[in-house]
């Protein structure tokens, strides 16, 4: 097995001096002894830098594993959520970020606060996005992040994540979100460029396009290989043998499909989608960084422009990997995929790494190991900012309101700690689900926590006359019809291949995406409802808070588009 040589190590080791640099630059700059400037940047980034660190933030190794791994599965089918998301990200730019500027906030769960009065739905969001972070965003970079390293390396999955952590903490927890964006700014760089030219490389392999995607079709393991060296008894018409879907290069399916039902991805899926690119503290805290509205809206733009680039640097490289090690990356499940990757359920997860090691020359292998890990530290150190800034302000300040700014900083960076511990506790349920495929695990999560959340700001920021009782409940109801179903898929794992499909008929008859849809559905209802039999808020309670009423004027005191945060984000 090949593993990356001293050639590849000297670029690694180059990368990261660049990075050090650049990080101990934006830490000098940053001024990380106030809230604005940590958890902000104090508000200074022109729309460059916040387009290149929404993709960044975006884009980490759980994108490279995961989509590619999904690509390998089953096609292109997954790259409609790669077109999706630029139009959905516009709507932040456009509609959510003048909101959130007018009103002068910080966190996602501060705006819910100032919205609808009361601490329940602050402390509620701030609850939930901190468990969406640990299920899904920082395990499954840290598990992403450590496969890659096991492939290049040959290291064991949990001191990869050990040196990972020790690299991305350090940088997360000096600099705050100033060295954040402009370490991200150079690894989205770094990351096109790379993946772009493993991309040409992989079809130059295969003969172009159209050669690859007929080989793709016929792209199956060597069945007299795997019978005779992992002693499998099957044929090529067992259940069980990996065979490509006839469907593959159609990227929307019937309303029935097992992975991307037409009406469930329309209905179900863009609740999810509306709430990562809009609402979730990850994304919005580069957009909040911005200058000004202008920068905002032009980096989001950016980011609109570059998120279609997955599917062609990403996705299609999986497919490509396919074609060229159909015996590892299309094992039988069971043994063989055990023995080839560690997981019994598949090994699609290792179409990147594989193709980088098999068909890049030495050097240039360390260029993608380093675009790798720029990818999982822009993720996890945007993540470890996100998740600090929401606990600290949302959270411990409700705790102790007479908190210094040394506490709150020290607090902030020691929840990081914390976690962590979470998620490497979490990464091997992780494998269990979605046939091991990453990027289906996190969306099958997502879509039970997220729709709530969606309906939630959606309400509040286009219907002035919703209440604080109609949002809470309306979340409350949501938020149980989703924990439900996601605790059900944890007590009732699925089947290995083979073996029967003894699971309760809701898990297995009704796809995620629509019970995703009834989820934002159910909870906007009752948020209308219980609004409505509600005392109607005051004006001037809502004033700069909504849509209608982002234009009102501001007090004296608070020119906050372009004058830097003062006292807001403590009070």
């Amino acid at each position: 097995k090949q593993y990356l040589d001293a050639a590849d190590l000297a670029v690694v080791a180059a990368y990261f001096v660049a990075i050090v640099v650049v990080g101990v630059v934006a830490s000098c700059r940053s001024k990380r002894d106030t809230i604005q400037g940590y958890f902000l940047a104090g508000r200074s980034m022109n729309w460059f830098m916040v387009g290149a660190s929404l993709f960044v933030s975006n884009i980490g190794s759980e994108h490279f594993i995961g989509l590619a791994g999904s690509g390998a599965s089953g096609g292109i089918g997954v790259g409609a959520w790669l077109l999706n998301g630029p139009i959905v990200i516009q709507l932040l730019g456009w509609i959510f970020v003048p909101v959130y500027i007018a009103s002068g906030i910080c966190t996602m769960p501060e705006y819910l606060e100032r919205r609808f009065g009361g601490k329940r739905l602050r402390i509620y969001l701030a609850v939930l996005t901190l468990i969406l972070y640990c299920l899904t965003k920082i395990s499954v970079n840290l598990y992403a992040g450590s496969l890659f390293l096991q492939q290049c390396m040959g290291w064991g999955l949990y001191s990869s994540v050990t040196i990972l952590l020790a690299v991305t903490g350090v940088l997360t927890v000096t600099g705050g979100l100033t060295m954040v964006m402009y370490t991200d700014s150079l690894q989205a760089v770094i990351m096109v460029l790379g993946a772009a030219y493993l991309t040409i490389q992989g079809f130059m392999q295969v003969g172009g396009y159209y050669s690859m995607k007929e080989q793709y079709l016929q792209a199956t393991p060597n069945l007299t290989y795997v019978q005779q060296v992992y002693n499998v008894t099957m044929n090529v018409t067992d259940s069980c043998f990996p065979k490509p879907n006839p469907q593959s290069f159609k990227m929307f399916k019937g309303i029935n499909d097992p992975k991307l039902p037409l009406f469930g991805f329309i209905f179900g899926q863009t609740p999810s989608t509306l709430w990562y690119w809009c609402t979730d503290q990850v994304i919005v805290q580069r957009a909040l960084a911005a200058r000004s509205l202008s920068h905002a809206q032009g980096g989001t733009t950016l980011a609109g422009i570059i998120k279609v680039l997955p599917l062609y640097i990403m996705v299609m490289p999986g497919m490509i990997s396919r074609v060229l090690y159909p015996n590892d990356v299309a094992c039988v499940p069971g043994k063989h995929c055990l023995d080839v990757c560690g997981s019994e359920v598949g090994c699609s997860n290792i179409a990147y790494p594989r193709l980088v090691l098999g068909i890049m020359p030495s050097g240039a292998r360390g260029l993608m190991m380093a675009v790798m890990i720029a990818a999982l530290m822009s993720d996890l150190d945007s993540i470890f900012n996100s998740s600090s800034t929401i606990f600290t302000l949302d959270l411990w300040k409700r705790l102790r309101k007479s908190a210094s700014n040394t506490e709150l900083m020290i607090v902030g960076r020691l929840f990081i700690v914390v976690l962590v511990g979470v998620s490497i506790a979490w990464v091997p349920i992780v494998l269990q689900f979605q046939a091991g495929e990453l990027f289906f695990y996190i969306l099958e999560v997502s879509n039970y926590i997220s729709p709530p959340i969606a309906a939630i700001f959606l309400t509040a920021i286009f219907w002035p006359r919703c209440t604080e009782k109609g949002a809470f409940y309306g979340g409350l109801i949501g938020s149980a019809l989703g924990i439900a179903r996601l605790v059900a898929i944890f007590l009732f794992k699925p089947p290995k291949c083979g073996e029967a499909d003894t699971r309760p008929a809701f898990l297995t008859s009704l796809h995620y995406m629509y019970y995703a849809a009834i989820i934002f559905t159910v909870t906007a209802i009752v948020a209308v409802i219980v609004s409505l039999f509600a005392e109607q808020p005051d004006p001037d309670s809502i004033s700069r808070l909504t849509y209608w009423s982002r234009n009102d004027p501001a007090p004296i005191a608070e020119e906050i588009e372009l004058k830097p945060i003062t006292e807001d984000c403590q009070q």
